[in-house]
């Protein structure tokens, strides 16, 4: 069983907004930099890094899609109370 993610994410406004990073990542661009121009997160300057967490640490429903997720994917739009976020898994533990 998964106990910690590695993941960075990137945070929107909107779900319109959301989806269309999201279709420029799957088309070619880079994650991070995608990140690093428009997530509203203070992680985008670190190219939406997020680090390492355990549960209980993120919003539920960001949690449950990391978590859902496999090493590599790329998961989202995820809404939370902060906004919409595409999220790429980078690692699991």
């Amino acid at each position: 069983m998964v106990k910690e993610v590695h993941a960075a994410h990137i945070l929107v406004k909107t779900e319109k907004e959301a989806k269309s990073l999201k279709d420029e990542i799957l088309n070619g661009k880079g994650f991070a930099d995608v990140a690093k121009k428009h997530s509203s997160c203070p992680s985008g300057k670190k190219g939406g890094d997020l680090g390492w967490f355990g549960r209980g640490q993120m919003a539920a429903p960001f949690e449950n899609a990391a978590f859902n997720a496999k090493k590599g994917d790329l998961v989202g739009p995820v809404k939370t109370d902060f906004g919409w976020h595409i999220i790429k898994v980078m690692d699991q533990r």
